[in-house]
């Protein structure tokens, strides 16, 4: 018998699942609403300028000359178009989710943790937060380069904490001085870009556009995805803005728009660059000097501040946006020391902003990042496809909740996941399985914690529509079903306290893959007490791990009354989406006159049928399970009597049984009449063991005589399965034969749709 938990009195409220499918609960996800709470930033400042400078980064100014030289003009084209097309999936799908919920802190990891789950949302936001802290040391490097192009002779050490310190303090300040920092910055990045194409005036245009390198072409051909890969970093910046999203005044519309925007802008500059400087210089510098476009430019130290500035800025946003996720997540208490970390409403994250800059002075000490700039790249991907697959699930899935007033269509979202795990694998494929590896590992140690959620995600609708579709698709298939047969119980209940005794043998037949459901059947009066009991009931088979509903049914006093009312339930989950197939009554030795019409009606209703007689003061667990199975005296093959025969459910669950129980014993046993059936009998038991892939060590036992005999052998600290021949058992039969097991019973009948050889 199960130890209560506390008592037998009131639990906590938990959505159990139906199994009329009327009483799964989905937690509610607010919509956006046009009266948001009042944040501190915009559009323009919250979202559009981060976003932007962000994108605007190193890679213009070094490295997009590389790209045109190495594919042509039309190659750095299509590198461009498809980097900025997942991108703007990415952005598309960003604002969608923005446009159906009000994200609150933590950006990205609000969207996936609202959605998918907390474990996930960690799993995916621990990595994420590291790959923000890192990548403003990797910004800082970058600053340092072109510091030192100017002064050569100034130490790099010394510049990048002296670098790292302004822009901590800027960041310890506020983030409203940051923020507005960035329009200077802004300034100096439309100034340099200004410089750079008024060097067609200055200066001679000497570039020979080549469209295209032919794959022929020792440095063309497979190349191109290299090029794809040293280029795609510079678009990853699509989510500065959204970090910022517990601060925004209205985040459903300063996410798409200031996304969106910030996207498809620098996307136009990337191209313009990339046909400025196919103009302007041959493809030979372009491909061996990375400053060509400071040189090329009418004044060369503007287009150099506007490098310093963007590099500055983009470390400047990441050191702004990465304390936000982690006091996110430690609100959520998913990292260690969460009560420290976490931030207070409006106020900014000192404590995750100190633990940051802890973070970026480590890596700051490594002195060279290229070891993990892939794997920092990774994690950014892996949180642009988890965005893209939210959107898609949701949608797909025809969520209720998911009501975006901005709506996709599904290719989008799709493109966006595939696009992102495909340039996972063209980046480095190790380092892409290495980042999944870490964060399954997240994930896996996030879900051992058991964390309460709070706000509550749609992952129960998820759940439930997916099965709903899984089961409409099972319907249309031919058979199957025998092949998936799990122990799905159905258990009337009259008495809590009498079904409460059958608690262990209920969680040793459905843990893990069955499930049970409770069915309470009383009166009006009784209808409150009873569902409460039976509450309290499923919370012990679920701290047990077994998958527990209830319902309660009302009914008259009479057990006509109460049998009808079995039955009309019966009848009603038969058309359920996930439905038990095992009805499991309870008696102490005498049939309840209730149970009588529910077990006559099961087979019909395609249910098997189960009635446990407990010997008190049996061992728990039993030591040996006894199958007894019925002679076929002129036909003993299991082949072409299975169909005939009451011994499918018998067999699976003295397998499920004997897996449960380490250390019992599984016995067959025949009991025949005629001593010279015995030789047929050992074989047609070999031959069940081996069609049904029972253990090899089961044990075959023939007796000669009556039946009833080698129930004699049976000792109280057996099992038994016993097949039920009749439709209405005979309750006196069945009080007799337990008499004489001695051991607990379990009388059986197939529903006809098990399938033990399957």
């Amino acid at each position: 018998m199960l130890a209560p938990r506390h008592g037998t009195g009131p639990v906590r409220s938990r959505p159990h699942a139906s199994p009329r499918g009327a009483r799964v609960t989905e937690p509610s996800v607010p919509a956006a609403s046009p009266r948001e709470p009042e944040g501190r930033f915009g559009t323009f400042d919250g979202v559009f300028t981060p976003t932007l400078l962000t994108i605007l980064g190193v890679i213009l100014f070094l490295r997009e000359g590389w790209v045109v030289g190495q594919v042509g003009l039309l190659g750095a084209f299509s590198v461009i178009l498809l980097a900025s097309a997942i991108t703007i999936a990415t952005a598309l799908s960003l604002a969608s989710v923005a446009t159906n919920v009000r994200l609150g802190p933590g950006g990205p990891y609000a969207i996936i943790r609202r959605s998918l789950g907390l474990e996930l949302g960690g799993s995916v936001g621990i990595p994420l937060y590291l790959s923000q802290a890192c990548a403003v040391a990797m910004y800082v490097f970058g600053f340092r380069e072109g510091w030192r192009w100017i002064f050569p002779e100034h130490p790099a050490l010394v510049v990048d904490l002296i670098t790292f310190g302004v822009i901590l303090l800027i960041a310890f300040a506020s983030a409203t001085l940051a923020l507005r920092l960035q329009f200077v910055v802004m300034a100096l990045i439309v100034g340099s870009l200004v410089s750079a194409l008024a060097g067609a005036a200055v200066r001679p245009l000497e570039g020979e556009i080549e469209w295209w390198r032919r794959a022929s072409d020792p440095l063309g051909g497979t190349l191109y995805w290299t090029v794809f890969a040293v280029f795609f970093p510079a678009v990853t910046g699509v989510t500065a803005g959204a970090n910022m999203s517990g601060e925004l005044r209205r985040p459903s519309q300063a996410i798409p728009l200031g996304t969106l925007s910030a996207v498809g802008l620098a996307t136009l500059v990337y191209l313009g660059v990339a046909v400025w400087l196919a103009i302007a210089a041959p493809p030979e510098e372009l491909r061996e000097n990375y400053t060509v476009l400071i040189d090329r430019a009418a004044w060369g130290p503007l287009v150099l501040a506007g490098l310093l500035g963007a590099t500055f800025s983009s470390a400047l946003s990441s050191l702004v946006g990465a304390p936000r996720i982690l006091a996110a997540l430690a609100d959520h208490e998913v990292v260690p020391f969460h009560r420290r970390l976490r931030g207070r409403k409006g106020a900014e994250p000192r404590a995750a902003l100190g633990f940051t800059a802890l973070v970026v002075v480590a890596c700051l000490m490594l002195r060279d990042l290229n070891a993990i700039a892939p794997l920092i790249t990774m994690f950014f991907l892996i949180t642009y496809a988890m965005i893209n697959v939210v959107v898609l699930l949701e949608q797909r899935l025809a969520v209720v909740s998911f009501r975006p007033r901005f709506r996709l269509p599904l290719a989008v979202p799709l493109f966006g996941a595939v696009g992102a795990v495909f340039v996972m694998f063209v980046v480095n494929a190790t380092f892409s399985l290495v980042s999944i590896a870490l964060v399954g590992l997240v994930f896996g140690v996030l879900s051992r914690r058991h964390i309460p959620p709070r706000g509550g995600d749609v992952r129960s609708g998820l759940f439930l529509t997916l099965a709903e579709w899984a089961a409409r698709r099972t319907r249309r298939l031919p058979g199957g079903q025998a092949r998936a047969w799990k122990a799905n119980l159905l258990l009337p209940v009259t008495n809590v306290e009498v079904s409460r005794e059958q608690g262990d043998l209920v969680v040793d037949l459905t843990v893990p893959h069955g499930s049970v459901s409770l069915l309470g059947v009383g009166g009006a009066s009784e209808r409150a007490s009873l569902h409460e009991r039976l509450e309290a009931f499923a919370g012990e088979l679920e701290a047990e791990g077994a998958a527990t509903s209830v319902s309660v049914l009302e009914a008259g006093s009479t057990p006509e009354a109460i049998g009808r009312a079995i039955v009309h339930a019966m009848q009603t989950l038969e058309s359920a989406v996930m439905h038990p197939n095992v009805l499991f009554v309870h008696s102490d030795g005498s049939l309840d006159p209730a149970f009588a019409a529910p077990l006559a009606h099961a087979r019909e209703l395609g249910l098997g049928a189960v009635v446990a007689v407990p010997e008190p003061g049996a061992s728990t667990p039993p030591r040996r399970v006894r199958v007894y199975v019925r002679p076929q005296p002129g036909l003993w093959s299991v082949v072409a009597v299975s169909r005939h025969i009451n011994l499918h459910l018998k067999v699976l669950l003295a397998y499920l049984l004997t897996r449960r129980w380490k250390g019992a014993s599984l016995e067959l046993v025949c009991a025949i009449e005629d001593p010279s059936w015995e030789k047929a009998a050992r074989a047609y038991l070999e031959e069940l063991v081996e069609l049904t892939r029972l253990p090899r060590a089961t044990t075959r036992t023939v007796h000669v005589g009556p039946f009833e005999e080698a129930l004699d052998l049976q000792a109280p600290d057996d099992l038994a399965l016993i097949g039920l021949s009749e439709e209405v058992p005979d309750a006196q039969l069945v009080a007799r034969l337990r008499a004489r097991a001695r051991g607990t019973c379990l009388f059986v009948r197939d529903s006809g749709l098990e399938d033990a050889l399957a």
